[in-house]
C-alpha cells in the first residue's frame, strides 16, 4: 500500500502486477511488473514509505524477502566487491604497503 512502511521486498516468480500512485488524486498505473521483477526495495534501500500500492492482475506467485535477509546479502555481496578490490589493489605496487583500512578509504 502506498505511504505504508515496508519490512518485505518481493520477487514475482508467475503472473502480473500492476503497480499504482496517487497522482492528484488518482490512482494511476504506472508499471506492469511480470516475472523476475521485483517490488518494495526502494522501502528496504531508503527506509522510506512504500512508493506505489501494488495489485495483482491474474493469479501470481511472489517470493517474500524480509529486511533482515535482504540485509546480510546486501552486506555479503559488499563484503566480496570489497575483498576483491583489495586484492587488485594490493596488486599495484604503489598500495602494495598500505594497511587494509587505507585501502579502504
Amino acid at each position: 500500500q502506498e505511504g505504508a512502511s515496508g519490512d518485505h521486498l518481493y520477487v514475482i516468480t508467475e503472473g502480473l502486477m500492476d503497480c499504482y500512485k496517487d497522482i492528484d488524486g488518482v490512482q494511476t498505473c504506472v508499471k506492469t511488473c511480470q516475472r523476475g521483477d521485483l517490488f518494495g526495495e526502494l522501502a528496504l534501500l531508503y527506509n522510506c514509505p512504500r512508493a506505489a500500492s501494488v495489485v495483482s492482475r491474474e493469479t501470481s506467485v511472489v517470493w517474500e524477502l524480509d529486511r533482515e535477509t535482504f540485509n546480510n546479502i546486501v552486506m555479503e555481496a559488499v563484503q566480496r566487491k570489497r575483498a576483491q578490490c583489495s586484492t587488485v589493489l594490493r596488486r599495484v605496487p604503489l598500495f602494495a604497503e598500505m594497511s587494509t583500512s587505507e585501502l579502504e578509504t
